[in-house]
Protein backbone atom coordinates (compact mmCIF):
# COMPACT_ATOMS: atom_id res chain seq x y z
CA UNK A 1 0.00 0.00 0.00
CA UNK A 2 1.29 3.49 -0.83
CA UNK A 3 2.14 5.93 1.94
CA UNK A 4 -0.24 8.40 0.32
CA UNK A 5 -3.10 5.96 0.98
CA UNK A 6 -2.20 5.59 4.67
CA UNK A 7 -0.95 8.99 5.84
CA UNK A 8 -3.01 12.15 6.13
CA UNK A 9 0.11 14.32 6.39
CA UNK A 10 3.36 13.86 4.47
CA UNK A 11 5.73 16.80 4.84
CA UNK A 12 9.36 17.81 5.07
CA UNK A 13 11.26 20.49 6.94
CA UNK A 14 14.69 21.27 8.25
CA UNK A 15 15.92 20.09 11.63
CA UNK A 16 18.81 22.52 11.60
CA UNK A 17 20.84 23.57 8.55
CA UNK A 18 22.24 20.11 7.80
CA UNK A 19 19.39 17.70 8.63
CA UNK A 20 16.09 17.15 6.82
CA UNK A 21 13.12 15.61 8.58
CA UNK A 22 10.22 13.92 6.87
CA UNK A 23 6.98 13.60 8.83
CA UNK A 24 4.26 11.04 8.30
CA UNK A 25 1.10 11.46 10.34
CA UNK A 26 -1.65 8.85 10.22
CA UNK A 27 -5.38 9.24 10.87
CA UNK A 28 -5.65 6.27 13.22
CA UNK A 29 -3.72 3.64 15.13
CA UNK A 30 -4.42 0.95 12.54
CA UNK A 31 -2.80 2.91 9.69
CA UNK A 32 0.12 3.84 11.92
CA UNK A 33 0.57 0.20 13.00
CA UNK A 34 0.89 -0.95 9.38
CA UNK A 35 3.77 1.46 8.80
CA UNK A 36 5.34 0.87 12.20
CA UNK A 37 5.43 -2.88 11.46
CA UNK A 38 7.22 -2.11 8.19
CA UNK A 39 9.71 0.41 9.67
CA UNK A 40 12.76 -1.51 8.44
CA UNK A 41 11.35 -1.65 4.91
CA UNK A 42 10.40 2.04 5.12
CA UNK A 43 14.00 2.87 6.01
CA UNK A 44 15.25 0.93 2.99
CA UNK A 45 12.71 2.54 0.65
CA UNK A 46 13.49 6.06 1.90
CA UNK A 47 17.21 5.40 1.48
CA UNK A 48 16.60 4.25 -2.10
CA UNK A 49 14.28 7.18 -2.90
CA UNK A 50 16.74 9.76 -1.56
CA UNK A 51 19.90 8.06 -2.85
CA UNK A 52 21.35 7.38 0.60
CA UNK A 53 22.77 4.34 2.35
CA UNK A 54 20.19 2.91 4.76
CA UNK A 55 22.60 3.58 7.64
CA UNK A 56 22.13 7.33 7.06
CA UNK A 57 18.34 7.17 7.44
CA UNK A 58 16.71 7.30 10.88
CA UNK A 59 13.10 6.20 11.26
CA UNK A 60 11.51 7.16 14.57
CA UNK A 61 8.00 5.99 15.38
CA UNK A 62 5.84 7.87 17.88
CA UNK A 63 2.69 5.89 18.73
CA UNK A 64 0.97 8.55 20.91
CA UNK A 65 0.68 10.78 17.83
CA UNK A 66 0.29 8.03 15.19
CA UNK A 67 3.36 9.55 13.56
CA UNK A 68 6.70 8.63 12.04
CA UNK A 69 9.64 10.98 11.73
CA UNK A 70 12.43 10.24 9.28
CA UNK A 71 15.73 12.09 9.46
CA UNK A 72 18.55 12.30 6.92
CA UNK A 73 21.36 14.70 6.20
CA UNK A 74 20.94 17.39 3.59
CA UNK A 75 23.26 17.32 0.58
CA UNK A 76 23.56 21.10 0.64
CA UNK A 77 23.43 23.11 3.85
CA UNK A 78 20.31 25.26 4.22
CA UNK A 79 21.04 28.80 3.08
CA UNK A 80 24.03 27.82 0.94
CA UNK A 81 24.06 29.72 -2.39
CA UNK A 82 23.36 26.41 -4.17
CA UNK A 83 20.38 25.59 -1.93
CA UNK A 84 17.08 25.62 -3.81
CA UNK A 85 14.86 24.95 -0.77
CA UNK A 86 16.19 26.83 2.25
CA UNK A 87 13.41 25.56 4.56
CA UNK A 88 13.44 21.95 3.33
CA UNK A 89 9.69 22.25 2.82
CA UNK A 90 9.65 20.80 -0.69
CA UNK A 91 11.68 17.65 -0.14
CA UNK A 92 8.88 15.20 0.64
CA UNK A 93 7.96 14.37 -2.98
CA UNK A 94 9.97 11.09 -3.14
CA UNK A 95 7.84 9.78 -0.25
CA UNK A 96 4.74 10.02 -2.41
CA UNK A 97 5.95 7.11 -4.54
CA UNK A 98 6.82 4.73 -1.69
CA UNK A 99 4.80 1.55 -1.36
CA UNK A 100 5.03 -0.71 1.69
Amino acid sequence: MRLTELATVIRSKNAGPRVLTLDLIFPDAASFAKVEAAAARLRTEVARAYGRPAEEVSVITYPPANAVKIALRRDIMAGDPDDSDVYGAQQHAPLLEITL
